[in-house]
């Protein structure tokens, strides 16, 4: 398949659901999971873990197409990923059952639409790192064919910062990610169309400018915990030690 996955087993199985982890744009699991010692500690947690490279990112394909890159394609791959992971719809007196999720920043997105569209077969989620707004949605792609160009400046805040994100990224496919960001502006987010009925937790850093109107949809869900990260933006938040505890801790009950 296109998309590259992988299941970690737990250092000591406690018979709970699995967890899939969705990460941010220009970033992968060995970025965002394994190098922040998320994978580690949720399989020191007795999870099993199940990680995916998005289209574009990591060791996954890097299709031509625009539209191979649409929201709504991710989701069906990370659906696929999860029946070829044996997941298998929750059911209320199985503990095993269904599959718990954690996204960051451009993964939050997904994990929402995902765990709205499959109630079925989520049991909870955490969302780290997102916006009401998509960023990429307003991204100016113009500006950065000219940066990439000449190293014209980027006079619109968000596109400079994810600019600067997938140029310090490690192995940053960029004519990949910038088809992702062309596909993501032809099919934006609209957290109000649909909306998750399981359990989330939303973790934001204080300085994080990417991800704003998180209390926004907070309010939108039926059942919602919040943490905000002291001091953390959005490049370090998910490596603190605290989102890991907490988003742990919320996954067990």
């Amino acid at each position: 398949m296109l998309t590259s996955w992988r299941w970690h087993e737990p250092a000591l199985d406690a018979g709970l659901a699995p967890v899939l982890l969705v990460h941010g744009f220009a970033s992968s699991t060995a970025l965002n999971w394994e190098a922040t010692g998320w994978v580690r500690d949720l399989r020191n947690a007795g999870r099993r873990v199940i990680t995916v490279d998005l289209l574009g990112h990591g060791a996954s394909h890097a299709p031509l197409e625009t539209d191979a890159y649409a929201p709504s394609r991710l989701r069906a791959h990370l659906l696929e990923v999860l029946t070829l992971a044996g997941v298998r719809p929750r059911e209320v007196d199985q503990p095993a059952s269904g599959v718990d999720l954690v996204g960051y920043s451009l993964g939050s997105r997904l994990v929402w639409e995902l765990a709205a569209e499959r109630p079925d077969l989520i049991n909870r989620a955490v969302l780290g790192g997102m916006s009401a707004v998509d960023p990429l949605a307003d991204f100016d792609l113009e500006a950065a064919a000219r940066f990439l160009a000449d190293s014209s400046v980027i006079d619109h805040e968000s596109t400079a910062s994810l600019m600067s994100m997938m140029q310090l990224a490690p192995g940053a496919n960029t004519p990949a990610l910038l088809r992702l960001v062309a596909a993501i502006k032809a099919e934006r987010f609209e957290p109000g169309a649909s909306v998750p009925v399981r359990p989330l937790l939303f973790v934001t850093g204080d300085r994080d400018v990417l991800a704003t109107g998180t209390t926004v949809l907070a309010a939108l869900a039926a059942d919602t915990e919040t943490l905000w990260l002291p001091a953390r933006t959005h490049l370090n938040a998910v490596s603190s030690r605290a989102f890991k505890q907490a988003a742990i801790e919320f996954l067990g009950r």
